[in-house]
């Protein structure tokens, strides 16, 4: 790109000039020729974020000052993430495309490296890093008035595809401790930008989410000799209360300790640790179930529920955190409580991180099973 940032195109039909591999980015090495130029005028992208260590909770906060001036709901024809056109450069030179992926001009992390003292200044108890990471943003599609559930399967497993691919390439970066692919989804959840887009986190800690479910699962195989992930799938699979979806390859149900409104966590039935070890028939099943309870969200109100959705993944190999038992799993869910209506998360929730639900998983569950 013009200011130094890396940029991927991913493709699945045959008719387009590409790699042998579908899977493989299009780059200016792989032999394909590339035409389009990012013509824009932009200064070379250096950003110095910085974290720091809480003493207290025992976890890392990330300082990002210069997010302020990203850009902020632009008009359609205005979007950043459409194609470019002749008359109008975007952060996509191409003038059209399948799936792409780009280093995020408003990165949280960074690969650049800067020099800081070892605590903040004032604070000796307070432990102070660079923001060292990668954050990347993928476009699922080109078309700008779409989303996700609308996709059809293949292109939902090319974005599958460009998961795996690009977990594995930011896994392998030194100091890298786990990568976290999400979307944001709707203008409540606080998503800047309308297009269909997600992103992708490398960073260079285990996040407290993962830090902490790790740490319980490896007491349980202490205490029970057993997988946490595989027996809570089972407990779902054979009550079947919770359950609001499956086939053969997954099983997607509400969690009996369910924090959001509406929440449903996806399980591969097979255990995998990450994305990259889903093997063909995983995927495909992957992409049937999660479009199934996508347009359940979709249609359970009038207007299509705000989302998140969030890929726990392993911490990488170099984290030094226990891979062996580590279970896939994707968690979905929305702050939407009723129509109109929006769970936030006020006192209890954002002093205490102690979720109060205003619904029942049984009731959610039941709900989203008779949607169609």
């Amino acid at each position: 790109m013009a200011d130094g940032r890396e940029i991927l195109y991913f493709d699945a039909d045959p008719g387009v000039p590409r790699t042998a591999d579908p899977g493989v980015p299009r780059t200016a090495d792989s032999g394909v020729p590339r035409t389009a130029t990012d013509t824009r005028d932009l200064p070379q992208t250096r950003t110095h974020s910085q974290r720091r260590f809480d003493p207290l909770l025992g976890e890392w906060v990330v300082i990002a000052s210069h997010r302020q001036t990203r850009t902020f709901l632009p008009p359609a024809d205005l979007c950043p993430l459409c194609p470019s056109t002749p008359d109008r450069a975007t952060e996509i030179p191409e003038s059209d495309y399948q799936v792409a992926v780009f280093e995020n001009r408003f990165p949280s992390l960074s690969t650049d490296h800067a020099d800081f003292p070892a605590t903040v200044e004032g604070s000796p108890e307070t432990p102070l890093r660079d923001g060292y990471g990668r954050c990347e943003v993928v476009c699922f599609t080109s078309v700008h008035d779409s989303s996700f559930a609308r996709l059809d399967p293949q292109r939902a497993r090319l974005v599958l595809d460009v998961w795996a691919h690009r977990s594995a390439e930011l896994a392998a970066l030194d100091g890298v401790g786990q990568v976290y692919c999400f979307e944001n989804h709707g203008e409540e959840i606080g998503v800047t930008l309308s297009h269909p887009h997600g992103q992708i986190y490398a960073y260079p800690f285990v996040t407290p989410r993962v830090a902490r479910i790790a740490e319980n699962v490896a007491r349980y195989r202490n205490s029970h000799g057993g997988n946490l992930f595989g027996d809570l799938l089972a407990a779902e699979r054979t009550a079947g209360l919770r359950v609001v979806a499956a086939n053969e390859e997954w099983t997607a149900f509400v969690p009996p300790f369910a924090r959001w409104p509406y929440e449903v966590q996806l399980y591969p039935n097979r255990r995998v640790a990450d994305i990259p070890d889903l093997d063909g028939a995983q995927r495909d099943g992957f992409v049937a179930l999660y479009l199934d309870v996508l347009r359940r969200f979709a249609h359970r109100f009038d207007d299509p529920m705000p989302y998140i959705a969030s890929w726990n993944q392993a911490p990488t190999p170099n984290s030094g955190v226990p891979r062996d038992d580590w279970w896939l799993h994707l968690q979905l869910f929305s702050i939407r409580r009723a129509p109109g209506k929006l769970k936030y998360l006020a006192g209890s929730e954002s002093g205490m991180n102690v979720f109060i639900s205003d619904t029942t998983p049984e009731t959610v569950a039941a709900e989203l099973r008779e949607v169609r």
